[in-house]
C-alpha cells in the first residue's frame, strides 16, 4: 500500500467498503472480518481462531480446501464464483459474488487468503451511464 493510515482511519475504510471480507492466515485460521452486523454470511465471534474448514458447509468444504491448497502451492491466485441467495432485506433475490484471493508477502510467500463477498444484484441492473452527481 502506498501511504499510511492510522488504525481508526483504516477501520473506517474497511467497514465502509461495499464488500464484506474474511481473512484467513497461512494456517487456515480465521483471524478477522468486517461488517459484523450486516454480513450476508453471518458468523459468531467464536469463529475467530477456528480453522476456515469449520466455517463452511460440508457440501462446499472440499472446494474451499482445493482453493486453499492450490493457493499455498502457488498454482492459483484468485477464485471467483457467484450464487443466488433467497430474498434479501428488501425482498429481492440476491446475486452474491464470492472471491478468494491469495495473500502473499513481497517475496511471494503465502500468508493467507482473503475471502470477499458482495451482493452484486444492483450492479447487474445498471444500464447506460450515470455521471458524477447526476440524478
Amino acid at each position: 500500500m502506498i501511504g499510511e493510515m492510522n488504525k481508526e482511519l483504516l477501520d473506517a475504510v474497511l467497514e465502509t467498503m461495499p464488500v464484506e471480507f474474511s481473512v484467513v492466515d497461512a494456517d487456515d485460521k480465521v483471524v478477522a472480518w468486517n461488517k459484523h452486523e450486516t454480513r450476508i454470511f453471518k458468523r459468531p465471534m467464536a469463529v475467530i481462531g477456528r480453522t476456515v474448514q469449520q466455517c463452511h458447509p460440508p457440501k462446499s468444504l472440499y472446494k474451499v480446501e482445493k482453493i486453499l491448497s492450490e493457493m499455498k502451492a502457488g498454482t492459483m491466485e484468485k477464485a471467483r464464483f457467484w450464487i443466488d441467495l433467497g430474498k434479501g432485506p428488501d425482498g429481492d433475490k440476491q446475486k452474491i459474488m464470492i472471491e478468494y484471493y491469495a495473500l502473499r508477502d513481497a517475496e511471494g510467500n503465502y500468508k493467507g487468503c482473503l475471502e470477499a463477498s458482495q451482493n452484486i444484484s444492483e450492479i447487474q441492473a445498471l444500464r447506460g451511464e450515470r455521471r458524477l452527481l447526476e440524478e
